[in-house]
Protein backbone atom coordinates (compact mmCIF):
# COMPACT_ATOMS: atom_id res chain seq x y z
CA UNK A 1 0.00 0.00 0.00
CA UNK A 2 1.24 3.93 -0.81
CA UNK A 3 2.86 5.54 2.44
CA UNK A 4 0.56 8.54 3.27
CA UNK A 5 1.88 11.36 5.74
CA UNK A 6 1.90 11.09 9.17
CA UNK A 7 0.88 15.00 9.50
CA UNK A 8 -2.64 16.33 9.84
CA UNK A 9 -4.49 16.97 6.53
CA UNK A 10 -4.31 20.82 5.85
CA UNK A 11 -6.78 22.14 4.46
CA UNK A 12 -6.14 23.88 1.09
CA UNK A 13 -7.89 26.80 0.09
CA UNK A 14 -9.40 27.67 -3.50
CA UNK A 15 -7.93 30.44 -4.42
CA UNK A 16 -5.26 32.04 -6.64
CA UNK A 17 -1.62 33.06 -5.19
CA UNK A 18 -2.87 36.93 -4.57
CA UNK A 19 -5.43 35.70 -2.11
CA UNK A 20 -3.72 33.28 -0.24
CA UNK A 21 -0.78 35.98 0.13
CA UNK A 22 -2.75 39.19 0.53
CA UNK A 23 -6.33 38.64 1.14
CA UNK A 24 -5.59 36.42 4.17
CA UNK A 25 -7.61 36.88 7.75
CA UNK A 26 -4.75 35.05 9.59
CA UNK A 27 -1.49 36.92 8.72
CA UNK A 28 0.15 36.63 12.34
CA UNK A 29 2.38 39.75 11.71
CA UNK A 30 1.89 44.08 10.77
CA UNK A 31 1.58 45.00 7.32
CA UNK A 32 5.05 46.88 8.85
CA UNK A 33 7.05 43.76 8.72
CA UNK A 34 10.35 43.62 6.72
CA UNK A 35 9.89 40.80 4.36
CA UNK A 36 12.89 41.08 2.28
CA UNK A 37 16.12 42.81 3.34
CA UNK A 38 19.26 43.78 0.77
CA UNK A 39 21.99 43.58 3.12
CA UNK A 40 24.40 45.23 0.40
CA UNK A 41 21.89 48.33 -0.10
CA UNK A 42 19.99 48.23 3.39
CA UNK A 43 17.35 48.62 1.14
CA UNK A 44 14.39 46.61 2.09
CA UNK A 45 10.59 46.09 1.63
CA UNK A 46 7.88 45.17 3.90
CA UNK A 47 4.81 43.61 3.54
CA UNK A 48 2.59 46.42 2.69
CA UNK A 49 5.13 47.78 0.20
CA UNK A 50 5.56 44.57 -1.91
CA UNK A 51 1.98 44.63 -1.64
CA UNK A 52 1.31 47.69 -3.19
CA UNK A 53 4.39 47.95 -5.72
CA UNK A 54 2.63 44.49 -6.71
CA UNK A 55 -0.41 45.59 -7.46
CA UNK A 56 0.95 48.76 -9.02
CA UNK A 57 3.11 47.02 -10.95
CA UNK A 58 -0.07 44.70 -12.05
CA UNK A 59 -2.10 47.89 -13.28
CA UNK A 60 0.80 49.13 -15.19
CA UNK A 61 1.32 46.16 -17.06
CA UNK A 62 -2.45 46.33 -18.08
CA UNK A 63 -2.46 49.59 -18.86
CA UNK A 64 0.48 50.05 -20.94
CA UNK A 65 0.76 46.76 -23.02
CA UNK A 66 -3.19 45.55 -22.24
CA UNK A 67 -1.66 42.14 -20.08
CA UNK A 68 -4.36 40.12 -20.52
CA UNK A 69 -4.87 36.50 -18.70
CA UNK A 70 -2.49 33.51 -19.34
CA UNK A 71 0.04 36.18 -20.38
CA UNK A 72 3.52 34.85 -19.82
CA UNK A 73 6.07 37.28 -18.46
CA UNK A 74 9.95 36.22 -18.32
CA UNK A 75 12.57 36.95 -15.36
CA UNK A 76 16.09 37.05 -16.14
CA UNK A 77 17.70 38.32 -13.41
CA UNK A 78 19.74 37.35 -10.31
CA UNK A 79 18.47 37.22 -6.74
CA UNK A 80 16.90 41.04 -6.11
CA UNK A 81 14.40 42.18 -3.42
CA UNK A 82 12.30 43.60 -6.45
CA UNK A 83 11.27 40.11 -8.16
CA UNK A 84 8.68 39.45 -5.18
CA UNK A 85 7.23 42.28 -6.60
CA UNK A 86 7.36 42.00 -9.90
CA UNK A 87 6.48 37.99 -9.78
CA UNK A 88 2.95 39.09 -7.82
CA UNK A 89 2.23 41.98 -9.94
CA UNK A 90 2.31 39.65 -12.71
CA UNK A 91 -0.20 37.43 -11.15
CA UNK A 92 -2.06 40.37 -10.12
CA UNK A 93 -2.65 41.49 -13.77
CA UNK A 94 -3.36 37.61 -14.26
CA UNK A 95 -0.12 36.50 -15.90
CA UNK A 96 2.10 33.40 -15.89
CA UNK A 97 5.48 34.43 -14.17
CA UNK A 98 8.37 32.34 -16.26
CA UNK A 99 12.11 32.57 -14.39
CA UNK A 100 15.15 32.10 -16.53
CA UNK A 101 19.05 31.32 -15.12
CA UNK A 102 20.48 34.70 -15.26
CA UNK A 103 23.50 32.65 -16.67
CA UNK A 104 21.97 31.59 -20.04
CA UNK A 105 23.41 32.15 -22.95
CA UNK A 106 21.46 34.15 -25.60
CA UNK A 107 20.22 30.73 -27.74
CA UNK A 108 19.39 29.31 -24.11
CA UNK A 109 17.28 32.24 -23.68
CA UNK A 110 15.83 32.52 -26.47
CA UNK A 111 14.46 29.35 -26.34
CA UNK A 112 12.99 29.29 -23.14
CA UNK A 113 11.09 32.82 -24.47
CA UNK A 114 10.07 30.98 -27.62
CA UNK A 115 8.75 28.10 -25.54
CA UNK A 116 6.91 29.95 -22.83
CA UNK A 117 5.20 32.46 -25.52
CA UNK A 118 6.61 35.52 -23.40
CA UNK A 119 5.66 38.59 -24.00
CA UNK A 120 7.96 41.06 -22.26
CA UNK A 121 11.19 40.12 -20.35
CA UNK A 122 11.88 41.90 -16.71
CA UNK A 123 16.11 42.00 -16.78
CA UNK A 124 19.01 43.75 -14.71
CA UNK A 125 21.36 46.46 -16.32
CA UNK A 126 24.46 43.81 -16.88
CA UNK A 127 22.14 41.55 -18.54
CA UNK A 128 20.69 43.47 -21.24
CA UNK A 129 22.71 42.94 -24.30
CA UNK A 130 21.77 39.16 -23.78
CA UNK A 131 18.23 39.61 -22.95
CA UNK A 132 17.79 42.18 -26.08
CA UNK A 133 18.98 39.81 -28.74
CA UNK A 134 16.83 36.83 -27.11
CA UNK A 135 14.15 38.85 -27.19
CA UNK A 136 14.63 39.64 -30.94
CA UNK A 137 15.30 35.84 -31.66
CA UNK A 138 11.77 35.13 -29.79
CA UNK A 139 10.00 38.12 -31.74
CA UNK A 140 9.53 39.99 -28.48
CA UNK A 141 9.27 43.77 -29.35
CA UNK A 142 12.31 45.58 -27.53
CA UNK A 143 10.12 48.26 -25.95
CA UNK A 144 9.06 44.95 -23.83
CA UNK A 145 12.57 44.34 -22.28
CA UNK A 146 12.59 46.60 -19.07
CA UNK A 147 14.72 46.87 -16.39
CA UNK A 148 14.93 45.77 -12.20
CA UNK A 149 17.28 46.35 -9.93
CA UNK A 150 19.28 49.52 -7.92
CA UNK A 151 20.74 50.12 -11.97
CA UNK A 152 18.48 52.36 -14.37
CA UNK A 153 19.98 53.05 -17.96
CA UNK A 154 22.46 55.89 -18.28
CA UNK A 155 20.78 56.56 -21.73
CA UNK A 156 17.07 56.52 -20.38
CA UNK A 157 16.22 54.89 -23.09
CA UNK A 158 14.96 51.83 -21.05
CA UNK A 159 12.10 51.25 -18.76
CA UNK A 160 12.10 50.82 -15.33
CA UNK A 161 9.72 48.49 -13.58
CA UNK A 162 9.11 51.44 -10.98
CA UNK A 163 8.37 53.36 -14.22
CA UNK A 164 5.22 51.03 -14.81
CA UNK A 165 4.30 51.37 -11.53
CA UNK A 166 4.09 54.98 -11.36
CA UNK A 167 2.17 55.24 -14.29
CA UNK A 168 0.02 52.52 -13.40
CA UNK A 169 -2.77 55.82 -11.25
CA UNK A 170 -5.84 54.50 -13.03
CA UNK A 171 -8.90 53.20 -10.46
CA UNK A 172 -10.31 51.43 -13.74
CA UNK A 173 -8.05 48.61 -13.24
CA UNK A 174 -9.13 46.06 -11.67
CA UNK A 175 -7.54 42.85 -10.52
CA UNK A 176 -7.64 39.24 -12.61
CA UNK A 177 -8.50 36.37 -10.66
CA UNK A 178 -7.63 33.03 -11.78
CA UNK A 179 -10.71 31.31 -12.96
CA UNK A 180 -9.59 28.08 -11.67
CA UNK A 181 -6.20 28.17 -9.00
CA UNK A 182 -6.00 24.14 -9.99
CA UNK A 183 -5.45 24.78 -13.55
CA UNK A 184 -4.55 28.12 -13.83
CA UNK A 185 -0.62 28.65 -14.21
CA UNK A 186 1.13 30.54 -11.67
CA UNK A 187 4.68 29.96 -13.05
CA UNK A 188 6.27 28.47 -15.83
CA UNK A 189 9.55 27.42 -14.48
CA UNK A 190 11.90 25.47 -16.71
CA UNK A 191 14.31 22.03 -15.89
CA UNK A 192 17.60 21.83 -15.67
CA UNK A 193 18.12 19.95 -19.29
CA UNK A 194 20.32 17.74 -17.99
CA UNK A 195 19.59 15.67 -21.30
CA UNK A 196 17.84 17.50 -24.49
CA UNK A 197 16.57 21.28 -24.20
CA UNK A 198 15.21 21.90 -20.73
CA UNK A 199 11.53 21.00 -20.28
CA UNK A 200 8.51 23.90 -19.10
CA UNK A 201 7.24 22.74 -15.60
CA UNK A 202 3.74 23.81 -15.67
CA UNK A 203 2.80 25.07 -11.82
CA UNK A 204 -1.10 25.74 -11.15
CA UNK A 205 -1.66 28.83 -8.46
CA UNK A 206 -3.05 25.52 -6.19
CA UNK A 207 0.45 23.85 -6.73
CA UNK A 208 2.45 26.37 -5.11
CA UNK A 209 -0.44 27.46 -3.04
CA UNK A 210 -0.32 24.14 -1.49
CA UNK A 211 3.29 23.54 -0.83
CA UNK A 212 3.96 26.17 0.88
CA UNK A 213 1.40 25.34 3.70
CA UNK A 214 3.10 22.20 3.37
CA UNK A 215 6.35 23.62 3.87
CA UNK A 216 5.34 25.79 6.92
CA UNK A 217 3.88 22.71 8.64
CA UNK A 218 7.18 20.66 8.07
CA UNK A 219 9.05 23.41 9.75
CA UNK A 220 6.79 24.37 12.50
CA UNK A 221 3.32 22.25 12.12
CA UNK A 222 2.14 20.36 14.94
CA UNK A 223 4.25 16.91 14.89
CA UNK A 224 7.44 19.16 15.28
CA UNK A 225 8.77 18.98 18.56
CA UNK A 226 11.15 21.73 18.55
CA UNK A 227 10.12 25.26 17.14
CA UNK A 228 11.01 25.96 13.40
CA UNK A 229 10.91 29.71 12.42
CA UNK A 230 8.37 32.29 13.50
CA UNK A 231 7.80 35.61 12.44
CA UNK A 232 9.63 36.98 15.64
CA UNK A 233 12.91 38.13 14.88
CA UNK A 234 13.95 34.12 12.61
CA UNK A 235 15.53 35.75 9.22
CA UNK A 236 16.67 33.55 6.29
CA UNK A 237 19.15 33.68 4.53
CA UNK A 238 18.43 33.79 0.75
CA UNK A 239 21.40 32.81 -1.85
CA UNK A 240 19.54 30.39 -3.48
CA UNK A 241 18.33 31.31 -7.10
CA UNK A 242 14.95 32.63 -7.21
CA UNK A 243 14.37 31.15 -10.45
CA UNK A 244 15.00 27.50 -9.77
CA UNK A 245 11.93 26.14 -7.69
CA UNK A 246 13.61 25.47 -4.43
CA UNK A 247 14.10 29.96 -4.35
CA UNK A 248 11.28 30.40 -5.58
CA UNK A 249 8.85 28.60 -3.07
CA UNK A 250 11.01 28.00 0.19
CA UNK A 251 12.43 31.08 0.16
CA UNK A 252 10.18 34.10 -1.51
CA UNK A 253 6.56 32.36 -0.92
CA UNK A 254 7.06 30.92 2.62
CA UNK A 255 8.94 34.44 3.84
CA UNK A 256 6.23 36.22 3.07
CA UNK A 257 3.63 33.59 4.53
CA UNK A 258 5.16 33.08 7.22
CA UNK A 259 6.27 36.31 8.05
CA UNK A 260 10.40 35.93 7.91
CA UNK A 261 12.68 38.31 7.04
CA UNK A 262 14.97 37.33 4.26
CA UNK A 263 18.22 38.74 3.83
CA UNK A 264 18.52 38.39 0.00
CA UNK A 265 22.26 37.57 -2.07
CA UNK A 266 22.42 38.60 -5.71
CA UNK A 267 24.48 34.97 -5.78
CA UNK A 268 26.47 32.82 -3.00
CA UNK A 269 29.42 33.95 -2.04
CA UNK A 270 31.07 32.30 0.83
CA UNK A 271 33.00 34.91 2.96
CA UNK A 272 29.71 37.02 2.23
CA UNK A 273 27.54 34.34 3.33
CA UNK A 274 29.58 33.93 6.34
CA UNK A 275 29.57 37.18 7.23
CA UNK A 276 25.71 38.20 6.90
CA UNK A 277 25.19 35.39 9.64
CA UNK A 278 27.60 36.60 12.11
CA UNK A 279 26.40 40.12 11.57
CA UNK A 280 23.03 40.23 11.04
CA UNK A 281 22.26 37.09 13.24
CA UNK A 282 20.73 35.23 10.30
CA UNK A 283 18.67 31.96 12.25
CA UNK A 284 17.82 29.73 9.58
CA UNK A 285 18.98 28.69 5.77
CA UNK A 286 17.90 26.58 2.73
CA UNK A 287 21.48 25.15 1.98
CA UNK A 288 22.66 22.54 -1.06
CA UNK A 289 25.39 20.28 -0.22
CA UNK A 290 28.53 21.93 -2.15
CA UNK A 291 27.57 24.82 0.44
CA UNK A 292 27.59 22.03 3.34
CA UNK A 293 31.26 20.75 1.43
CA UNK A 294 32.40 24.49 2.06
CA UNK A 295 31.16 25.24 5.41
CA UNK A 296 33.31 21.83 6.79
CA UNK A 297 36.47 22.13 5.18
CA UNK A 298 36.68 25.89 3.97
CA UNK A 299 39.63 28.17 6.58
CA UNK A 300 37.32 31.28 5.81
CA UNK A 301 35.14 29.99 7.93
CA UNK A 302 36.75 29.76 11.26
CA UNK A 303 36.64 33.43 11.07
CA UNK A 304 32.92 33.77 11.87
CA UNK A 305 30.31 33.18 14.48
CA UNK A 306 27.50 30.92 13.40
CA UNK A 307 25.69 30.71 17.17
CA UNK A 308 22.65 32.07 15.76
CA UNK A 309 21.73 29.67 12.77
CA UNK A 310 19.18 27.43 14.62
CA UNK A 311 18.84 24.78 11.84
CA UNK A 312 20.09 25.13 8.30
CA UNK A 313 18.14 22.77 5.82
CA UNK A 314 19.64 21.29 2.58
CA UNK A 315 17.89 20.06 -0.74
CA UNK A 316 18.95 19.33 -4.73
CA UNK A 317 21.68 15.96 -3.86
CA UNK A 318 22.34 13.62 -1.02
CA UNK A 319 23.66 14.49 2.09
CA UNK A 320 26.08 11.96 3.86
CA UNK A 321 26.68 11.56 7.35
CA UNK A 322 30.38 11.95 7.44
CA UNK A 323 29.99 15.63 6.02
CA UNK A 324 26.75 16.44 8.86
CA UNK A 325 28.80 15.37 11.12
CA UNK A 326 31.81 17.47 10.05
CA UNK A 327 29.75 20.57 9.81
CA UNK A 328 27.80 20.43 12.88
CA UNK A 329 31.74 19.22 14.94
CA UNK A 330 33.01 22.61 13.45
CA UNK A 331 30.49 25.31 13.51
CA UNK A 332 28.22 23.80 15.67
CA UNK A 333 25.00 24.33 13.40
CA UNK A 334 22.60 21.10 12.50
CA UNK A 335 22.15 20.31 9.05
CA UNK A 336 19.01 18.61 8.28
CA UNK A 337 17.64 17.29 4.69
CA UNK A 338 14.94 17.86 2.56
CA UNK A 339 13.51 16.73 -0.32
CA UNK A 340 11.64 17.99 -4.07
CA UNK A 341 11.63 18.63 -7.52
CA UNK A 342 10.55 21.47 -9.35
CA UNK A 343 7.85 19.10 -10.74
CA UNK A 344 6.14 19.05 -6.89
CA UNK A 345 6.36 22.74 -6.27
CA UNK A 346 9.27 21.61 -4.87
CA UNK A 347 9.16 20.49 -1.21
CA UNK A 348 7.94 16.65 -0.58
CA UNK A 349 10.25 15.73 2.58
CA UNK A 350 11.74 17.06 5.34
CA UNK A 351 13.28 15.97 8.45
CA UNK A 352 11.65 17.27 11.83
CA UNK A 353 14.36 19.92 13.84
CA UNK A 354 14.36 17.36 16.59
CA UNK A 355 15.50 14.32 14.44
CA UNK A 356 18.47 15.89 12.29
CA UNK A 357 20.64 13.40 13.81
CA UNK A 358 18.78 10.63 14.08
CA UNK A 359 18.06 10.20 10.77
CA UNK A 360 21.40 11.20 9.10
CA UNK A 361 20.81 10.21 5.50
CA UNK A 362 17.21 10.44 5.51
CA UNK A 363 15.57 12.90 3.43
CA UNK A 364 12.83 13.05 6.35
CA UNK A 365 9.07 12.08 6.54
CA UNK A 366 6.53 12.71 3.82
CA UNK A 367 4.80 16.39 4.17
CA UNK A 368 0.95 16.80 4.38
CA UNK A 369 -1.84 15.61 2.06
CA UNK A 370 0.61 13.36 -0.53
CA UNK A 371 1.02 9.68 -0.98
CA UNK A 372 4.09 7.88 -2.22
CA UNK A 373 5.21 4.24 -3.17
CA UNK A 374 8.44 2.82 -4.53
CA UNK A 375 8.10 0.77 -7.80
CA UNK A 376 10.15 -1.75 -9.10
CA UNK A 377 11.50 -1.28 -13.04
CA UNK A 378 8.22 -3.57 -14.14
CA UNK A 379 5.82 -0.76 -11.77
CA UNK A 380 5.36 -3.77 -9.35
CA UNK A 381 5.22 -1.74 -5.57
CA UNK A 382 8.15 -2.42 -3.34
CA UNK A 383 8.00 -3.42 0.27
CA UNK A 384 9.31 -0.95 3.37
CA UNK A 385 13.41 -1.13 3.30
CA UNK A 386 13.40 -2.33 -0.49
CA UNK A 387 14.85 -0.29 -3.49
CA UNK A 388 12.32 1.41 -6.03
CA UNK A 389 11.69 4.61 -7.96
CA UNK A 390 10.03 7.07 -6.16
CA UNK A 391 6.22 7.47 -6.85
CA UNK A 392 4.42 10.69 -5.53
CA UNK A 393 1.04 11.77 -5.56
CA UNK A 394 -0.13 15.22 -4.28
CA UNK A 395 -1.64 18.82 -4.86
CA UNK A 396 1.45 20.22 -5.17
CA UNK A 397 2.24 17.95 -8.33
CA UNK A 398 2.83 19.95 -11.32
CA UNK A 399 -0.20 19.66 -14.22
CA UNK A 400 2.49 19.07 -17.11
CA UNK A 401 5.21 19.68 -19.20
CA UNK A 402 4.34 22.70 -21.51
CA UNK A 403 4.38 22.02 -25.34
CA UNK A 404 5.74 18.49 -24.67
CA UNK A 405 2.55 15.68 -24.06
CA UNK A 406 4.52 12.57 -24.62
CA UNK A 407 7.01 13.76 -21.80
CA UNK A 408 3.85 14.24 -19.31
CA UNK A 409 2.55 10.80 -20.21
CA UNK A 410 5.50 9.22 -19.22
CA UNK A 411 6.03 11.02 -16.02
CA UNK A 412 2.15 11.08 -15.07
CA UNK A 413 0.14 8.16 -14.43
CA UNK A 414 -3.20 7.80 -14.78
CA UNK A 415 -4.20 8.05 -11.36
CA UNK A 416 -2.15 11.01 -10.34
CA UNK A 417 1.19 9.52 -9.52
CA UNK A 418 4.56 11.32 -10.73
CA UNK A 419 7.36 9.36 -11.70
CA UNK A 420 10.39 11.18 -10.04
CA UNK A 421 13.17 9.26 -11.50
CA UNK A 422 14.90 9.32 -7.71
CA UNK A 423 16.06 5.65 -6.65
CA UNK A 424 15.55 4.73 -2.61
CA UNK A 425 13.66 3.23 0.02
CA UNK A 426 11.75 3.91 2.91
CA UNK A 427 12.61 2.48 6.36
CA UNK A 428 9.91 0.97 9.28
CA UNK A 429 9.71 4.71 10.79
CA UNK A 430 8.51 6.09 7.85
CA UNK A 431 11.34 7.81 6.92
CA UNK A 432 12.85 8.08 3.22
CA UNK A 433 16.13 7.71 1.73
CA UNK A 434 17.16 8.91 -1.90
CA UNK A 435 20.13 6.91 -3.00
CA UNK A 436 20.39 8.48 -6.23
CA UNK A 437 18.84 8.95 -10.17
CA UNK A 438 17.32 6.00 -12.02
CA UNK A 439 19.69 7.25 -14.30
CA UNK A 440 22.67 7.90 -12.87
CA UNK A 441 23.03 4.71 -11.56
CA UNK A 442 25.96 2.51 -12.94
CA UNK A 443 25.51 -0.62 -13.79
CA UNK A 444 28.42 -2.48 -12.89
CA UNK A 445 27.74 -6.70 -14.27
CA UNK A 446 24.27 -6.78 -13.25
CA UNK A 447 25.02 -4.93 -9.74
CA UNK A 448 23.59 -1.17 -9.34
CA UNK A 449 25.96 1.34 -7.85
CA UNK A 450 24.61 4.64 -6.82
CA UNK A 451 27.68 7.35 -7.74
CA UNK A 452 25.91 9.67 -4.64
CA UNK A 453 27.02 6.96 -2.05
CA UNK A 454 30.45 6.95 -3.09
CA UNK A 455 30.72 10.47 -3.33
CA UNK A 456 29.30 10.76 0.33
CA UNK A 457 32.30 8.74 1.22
CA UNK A 458 34.95 10.03 -1.02
CA UNK A 459 34.88 13.66 0.44
CA UNK A 460 35.07 12.67 3.85
CA UNK A 461 38.68 11.65 3.17
CA UNK A 462 40.67 14.53 4.33
CA UNK A 463 42.61 14.99 0.82
CA UNK A 464 39.54 15.69 -1.07
CA UNK A 465 37.85 19.11 -1.51
CA UNK A 466 35.25 17.57 -3.91
CA UNK A 467 34.36 14.57 -5.97
CA UNK A 468 32.07 13.33 -8.39
CA UNK A 469 31.73 10.20 -9.42
CA UNK A 470 30.13 8.86 -13.15
CA UNK A 471 29.83 5.58 -15.04
CA UNK A 472 32.45 4.81 -17.86
CA UNK A 473 31.54 1.69 -20.61
CA UNK A 474 34.35 -0.64 -20.40
CA UNK A 475 34.69 -2.44 -24.32
CA UNK A 476 36.90 -4.95 -22.42
CA UNK A 477 34.08 -6.05 -19.69
CA UNK A 478 31.42 -5.66 -21.62
CA UNK A 479 29.62 -2.94 -18.60
CA UNK A 480 30.03 0.26 -16.73
CA UNK A 481 32.64 0.82 -14.43
CA UNK A 482 32.57 3.73 -11.76
CA UNK A 483 35.24 6.58 -12.04
CA UNK A 484 35.59 9.49 -9.53
CA UNK A 485 36.94 13.15 -10.02
CA UNK A 486 38.56 14.38 -7.40
CA UNK A 487 39.64 18.27 -6.66
CA UNK A 488 42.78 16.99 -4.25
CA UNK A 489 43.32 19.25 -0.97
CA UNK A 490 45.57 22.50 -1.33
CA UNK A 491 49.48 20.62 -1.04
CA UNK A 492 48.27 17.10 -2.32
CA UNK A 493 49.82 16.37 -5.53
CA UNK A 494 48.23 14.76 -8.89
CA UNK A 495 50.47 11.48 -9.16
CA UNK A 496 49.29 8.09 -10.08
CA UNK A 497 50.23 7.02 -6.47
CA UNK A 498 48.01 9.95 -4.80
CA UNK A 499 45.40 8.80 -7.21
CA UNK A 500 45.60 5.04 -6.56
CA UNK A 501 46.00 5.93 -2.72
CA UNK A 502 42.83 7.59 -2.77
CA UNK A 503 41.13 4.23 -4.94
CA UNK A 504 42.02 1.85 -2.50
CA UNK A 505 40.80 4.07 0.42
CA UNK A 506 37.61 4.21 -0.92
CA UNK A 507 37.88 -0.06 -1.90
CA UNK A 508 38.46 -0.97 1.57
CA UNK A 509 34.92 0.64 2.84
CA UNK A 510 32.78 -0.40 -0.12
CA UNK A 511 31.24 -3.68 -1.72
CA UNK A 512 33.24 -5.42 -3.98
CA UNK A 513 30.87 -4.21 -7.53
CA UNK A 514 31.31 -0.54 -6.37
CA UNK A 515 35.47 -0.20 -6.29
CA UNK A 516 36.72 2.43 -8.74
CA UNK A 517 37.18 0.18 -11.62
CA UNK A 518 37.30 3.62 -13.47
CA UNK A 519 40.31 4.79 -11.54
CA UNK A 520 40.98 8.55 -9.90
CA UNK A 521 41.06 11.57 -12.11
CA UNK A 522 42.23 15.22 -10.50
CA UNK A 523 40.32 17.82 -11.56
CA UNK A 524 40.55 22.05 -10.88
CA UNK A 525 36.68 21.90 -9.77
CA UNK A 526 33.43 19.48 -10.41
CA UNK A 527 30.73 20.84 -12.66
CA UNK A 528 27.76 22.00 -11.09
CA UNK A 529 24.43 23.66 -11.48
CA UNK A 530 23.40 26.53 -10.36
CA UNK A 531 21.13 24.68 -7.80
CA UNK A 532 24.37 22.35 -6.86
CA UNK A 533 23.85 19.43 -8.60
CA UNK A 534 26.86 17.30 -10.54
CA UNK A 535 26.87 18.31 -14.23
CA UNK A 536 27.54 14.49 -14.53
CA UNK A 537 27.16 15.23 -18.81
CA UNK A 538 30.11 17.28 -18.41
CA UNK A 539 32.70 15.11 -16.68
CA UNK A 540 31.22 12.42 -18.95
CA UNK A 541 32.30 14.70 -22.14
CA UNK A 542 35.62 15.19 -20.74
CA UNK A 543 36.21 11.65 -19.99
CA UNK A 544 35.40 10.41 -23.64
CA UNK A 545 38.04 13.02 -24.55
CA UNK A 546 40.63 11.78 -21.82
CA UNK A 547 39.58 7.87 -23.24
CA UNK A 548 40.33 9.05 -27.31
CA UNK A 549 43.71 10.62 -26.41
CA UNK A 550 44.57 7.77 -24.60
CA UNK A 551 43.93 5.60 -28.07
CA UNK A 552 45.99 8.70 -30.33
CA UNK A 553 48.55 8.26 -28.20
CA UNK A 554 49.40 4.20 -28.35
CA UNK A 555 49.36 5.15 -32.54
Amino acid sequence: MPSESKYPSLQIPDVDLWAFLFERKDKPFGDDKVIYFDPYTKCSYTYSQVKEAAANFGKGLKHLWDWQQGDVLALYTPNSIDTPAITWGCHWAGGVLSPANPNYTVDELAFQLKDSGARAIVTQLPFIENAQEAAKKAGIPLDKVILMGDRRDPSHNLKHFTSIINTAGSAKYRRTKARNPAEDLAFLVYSSGTTGHPKGVMLTHRNIVANTMMIKAGECGQLQPTGGPTNEGDKLLAFLPFFHIYGLTCLIHQSLYSGLQLVVMPKFDLEDFCRFIHELKVTFAYVVPPVVLLLGKHDVVSKYDFSSIRMMNSGAAPLTRELVETVHRRIGVPVKQGYGLSETSPTTHTQPWSDWNKTIGSVGTLLPNQTAKYMSPEEKEMPVGETGELWIKGPNVFKGYLNNPEGTAHALTADGYFKTGDVGYQDKAGNFYITDRVKELIKYKGFQVPPAELEGLLVSHPNVIDCAVIGLYDKDQATEIPRAYVVPKDGLGKTEAQAKEIADWLSAKVAHHKKLRGGVKFVDEIPKSISGKILRRVLKVKAQQEMDDAVKAKL
